[in-house]
């Protein structure tokens, strides 16, 4: 009986030993978690959303290794490259890039690209029909979304203001960049084009490669069904991150609500970079809230803009943020199109949404959470590191602006709800 219980305790024991050792990453990385990290997944997931675990995450933080890194994948291909990006300007980098995509077809894969037709049409050098027509011509499936037809005014809203590219099913990318040489050589008047990209694998690449399928189904009628578009994808990484769609009519709250919670559950503080800086009520008031609890709120703006008229108004949202105790920075070197939230050191957001009604209320987008230390600290670093070329927006400061632009930000921010 004494050795039939000691058996019994020994296989008792191996088996929680071997439990313990085989637990799911899910309670490794929860125990690495702040409160303000369990919250916003718990939020997150009454959303409905899906948090993923061992993904590999890598930040590009300039043009240059964007595209160095996607070319370099690109050419790995070996089933098929899905894109989809607002704005594909006709220039020399996507003629590097239609360049390779031509080279893969050759091989056998499939190529897949999708761009906005109003993101197209909206940029200084757009893709003509015989262009288009070209590229089609080299096996490449080249849509555009939404054709600007008449009555064009019934194309305003809603674009696709997504940056999605997928590779076999294994590796993503998404964030602020679309296809423009001004990622690497700036533009003139405005400087340095400062965004961030994000290189992903692991299984929040199916997240992702699903919102492609359903969308390119839409505009053209083609179903990608079957493992080959969906390929099982584990992961070997220790990053924990959402994928927060924005589906006009479909999923309309998504990422106003991703904003609103962030801001909600941060605890200590928050550093947000916005090109377009314009919130919506519903993120106003939640930065007042976060303000009012005590948490360090501090947001990055442009002094420049791409967009006649925006600075003005962007800076007239700085001050009125400024007024309620938010810091708030006047990027001064080049344009700041990177779209990012950390909170308190722990978690972040990096997407194509910006803080304005367009991307909140209206178009399609892609947002991350990202939730994870590290990933998140480069983004911190970063922002403290701009802080050097960047004034802070105080009295003095916005005393300097002439009547004229102050104006200008009063009348833009009327029209805050449609911009």
């Amino acid at each position: 009986m004494k050795n039939l219980f000691r058996i019994l305790l020994l296989s008792l024991s191996l088996t929680a030993v071997s439990a313990f050792a085989q637990q799911p990453d899910q309670q490794r990385l929860d125990d690495e978690q702040t409160p303000s990290d369990l919250m916003e997944i718990r939020a997150l997931k009454n959303m409905g959303l899906n948090v993923t675990y061992n993904n590999t995450v890598w930040l590009l933080t300039n043009g240059h290794d964007k595209f160095e890194d996607l070319f370099k994948y690109v050419g790995k291909a070996k089933n098929f490259i899905h894109m989809e990006y607002f704005n594909y300007r006709n220039d020399s980098i996507n003629s590097i890039l239609v360049h390779l995509l031509h080279q893969k077809v050759k091989e056998g894969v499939e190529v897949r690209v999708m761009y906005d037709a109003f993101g197209n049409s909206s940029n200084n050098q757009p893709f003509s029909r015989a262009k288009h027509d070209s590229i089609c011509n080299l096996g490449i499936r080249l849509e555009k979304f939404d054709p600007l037809n008449f009555p064009w005014l019934n194309h305003i809203y809603p674009r696709d203001h997504r940056k999605i590219v997928v590779i076999d099913g294994e590796v993503a990318y998404t964030g602020g960049m679309n296809v423009a040489d001004y990622y690497i050589e700036g533009l003139e008047g405005i400087g340095p084009w400062r965004d961030m990209h994000m290189h992903i694998e692991g299984p929040a690449v199916d997240d992702i490669h699903k919102i492609f399928i359903k969308m390119w189904a839409k505009q053209t009628g083609e179903l990608l069904t079957g493992v080959r578009y969906q390929p099982p994808c584990e992961g070997k990484g220790n990053v924990r991150m959402a994928v927060i769609d924005r589906e006009p009519n479909v999923t309309n709250e998504s990422i106003r609500k991703l904003y609103c919670t962030m801001l909600d559950n941060a605890q200590r503080n928050v550093k947000i970079i916005s090109p377009y800086f314009m919130p919506t009520s519903s993120v106003q008031k939640a930065i007042k809230r976060a303000v009012k609890r005590g948490v360090d709120v501090q947001i990055m703006i442009s002094e420049k803009s791409d967009v006649p008229m925006t600075p003005h108004v962007v800076h007239f949202w700085g001050r009125k943020m400024a007024k309620i105790g938010a810091k708030v920075y006047m990027y001064q070197a080049g344009f700041h199109h990177t779209k990012i939230m950390t909170v308190d050191d722990s978690f972040c957001t990096i997407g194509s949404s910006n803080l304005d009604a367009r991307s909140l209320r209206y178009d399609y987008e892609i947002n991350t959470a990202v939730f994870n230390k590290d990933i998140t600290m480069q983004l911190v670093n970063m922002f403290e590191k701009d802080k050097e070329q960047s004034l802070l927006l105080d009295d003095a400061k916005w005393e300097r602006k002439s009547a004229w632009h102050k104006f200008v930000g009063w009348f833009g921010h009327l029209l805050t709800p449609v911009m």
